[in-house]
């Protein structure tokens, strides 16, 4: 075939140019990480034919790479969240997702979300999931034992905690360490398996086939070195992961997030999916947006030093989530954040910052000096801080008093810049816009027949790193990638 003639994901291949199937079906599915997993399930057992075509050689995705905790509750609890001592109100969750999603949120996909989310974590425990009953109530990045239940966001930092009665949801499946990506993949690879769905590896989706009236008939795929065609009677749903590794779509989308470090997700996540959707007309949204973590504890201590910026300014309360500290610091002005601290004997620096001691002093006269900062503004505000914090006090960011504590001498500081040694993962939020049973909208919004989306090819509940909740994203991927298998199913053939 002539490079005029190559296939590419923005161009797709019209219906008429199709002279045979090489395979046939009643849903093709891009991708098998935990949405298209999902999808496939649910399309099967609501009696579709079900293919999936995975550019890698197995299973996983990037919910595989992940902790696989899953934001669940509202409805009065999950069975853990009862078990120990939780009542989650639905409406509690709703409010706290929908501030979570900033101006962005969908609010009729956090609805159906949090309505039906004590149902997934069911169909979850159906598929071989595993959850102990128990709360890991200390602060964590990601729990290491096997501990189910803990807060993984901001539900207790303001101004969330204003308007929303905090409740962990957090669900950390029932194994130590972080392999919980491993387990849930190996669950649902083996649901795949139990049903006999067809699944086809080292195999790359290059385009969608549409018909004179835009609606989709198939995809072009390459396998084994040669082009093959595969017609989809009921749809094709669209589960390829984002973009964070296509370098040339986050520079023309989200540039912003390249002052962070590295990349997180799999080498797919070249955003195929959502040029695929994008070439047929489906809308893509959010596209600036992303995760951006400053992942500065545990020790908990550490959520009792401030974080400043170049002016020598707090900046956000330091009891929230670290995905909500990483957003408002690629806020800042200047090129300095440092965390500052009181360097007690015991002092033993973040697991998972690796950033270097920068700055030590006496006085915080001496270590403003050293870390350069205007003279006489850290000074100010650690006094003003600690003025406060005496009577346990933060007037300016409302940081929970358990962790305000007055700055004591010697000071010490760590550099948090981007792109200055301290470890700041990424990954983006953008996608395809979809209804949240799954098809792909037009920029009118009006449905492309046949053609479906979920995890991070679709743009689901997560929509800003301000807001975002550790589980969000394998929670949606999970979810959503059922709704969209559930509407696939029961499309007419074409």
């Amino acid at each position: 075939m002539s490079d005029a003639n190559k296939a590419t994901p923005t161009e797709p291949r019209k219906l008429k140019e199709v002279s045979h199937w090489d395979y046939e079906t009643d849903i093709a599915i891009v991708g098998f990480g935990g949405a298209g997993a999902c999808a496939a399930i649910e399309a099967c057992d609501n009696g579709a034919e079900v293919m999936i075509f995975e550019v890698a050689s197995e299973s996983g995705g990037s919910t595989k790479l992940s902790s696989a905790e899953i934001y669940m509750g509202g409805n009065g609890g999950t069975p853990v969240q009862k078990a120990c001592g939780f009542n989650d109100d639905t409406e509690d969750m709703v409010q706290y997702l929908m501030m979570a999603g900033g101006p962005q949120a969908d609010e009729a996909k956090v609805r159906l979300y949090c309505e039906k989310s004590t149902e997934h974590y069911d169909w979850l425990v159906k598929q071989g999931a595993q959850y102990k009953n128990s709360f890991h109530e200390e602060r964590a990045i990601m729990c290491l034992t096997d501990d189910c239940l803990l807060y993984t966001g901001s539900e207790k930092a303001w101004p969330f905690v204003e308007k929303a009665r905090p409740c962990p949801r957090g669900h950390n499946l029932q194994v130590e360490g972080d392999n919980g990506g491993p387990f849930l993949v190996g669950v649902l690879t083996e649901q795949v398996e139990k049903r006999g769905i067809d699944v086809h590896y080292e195999t790359r989706a290059l385009t969608l086939i549409v018909d004179e009236d835009n609606e989709i008939h198939g995809l072009v795929i390459r396998e084994n070195l040669k082009e093959r065609t595969v017609r989809a009677r009921k749809g094709v749903i669209l589960c390829a992961g984002g973009f964070v590794m296509n370098e040339a779509m986050v520079d023309k989308y989200a540039p912003g997030l390249k002052k962070a470090t590295v990349q997180i997700g799999n080498p797919g996540d070249m955003g195929t999916g959502i040029l695929m959707g994008m070439g047929v007309g489906g809308a893509a949204i959010n596209m600036h947006e992303g995760f951006v973590s400053l992942p500065f504890y545990p020790p908990a201590d550490m959520t009792k030093g401030i974080l400043v910026n170049s002016q020598g300014q707090r900046f956000i309360n330091e009891d929230c989530y670290h995905g909500r500290v990483g957003y408002h610091l690629l806020q800042q002005l200047g090129d300095r954040v440092y965390m500052v601290f009181s360097a007690t004997e015991d002092f033993t620096p973040p697991t998972y910052l690796f950033a270097d001691i920068c700055g030590t002093g006496e006085t915080i006269e001496e270590l403003e000096e050293e870390l350069g900062l205007p003279e006489g503004m850290l000074k100010q505000t650690v006094e003003y801080y600690n003025k406060h914090a005496a009577n346990g006090e933060d007037p300016l960011f409302h940081k929970a008093a358990e962790y305000l504590e007055v700055m004591q001498p010697p000071y010490a500081a760590l550099d948090c810049t981007p792109g200055r040694g301290a470890f700041f993962p990424y990954f983006t939020l953008g996608g395809l816009d979809t209804l949240p049973t799954g098809e792909v909208l037009t920029p009118e919004g009006k449905p492309i027949k046949g053609l479906y989306a979920a995890g991070r090819t679709a743009c689901g509940i997560p929509r800003t790193g301000a807001g975002y909740s550790s589980g969000m994203s394998v929670g949606d991927a999970t979810f959503f990638g059922r709704q969209a298998g559930v509407r696939a199913s029961k499309a007419e053939s074409r």
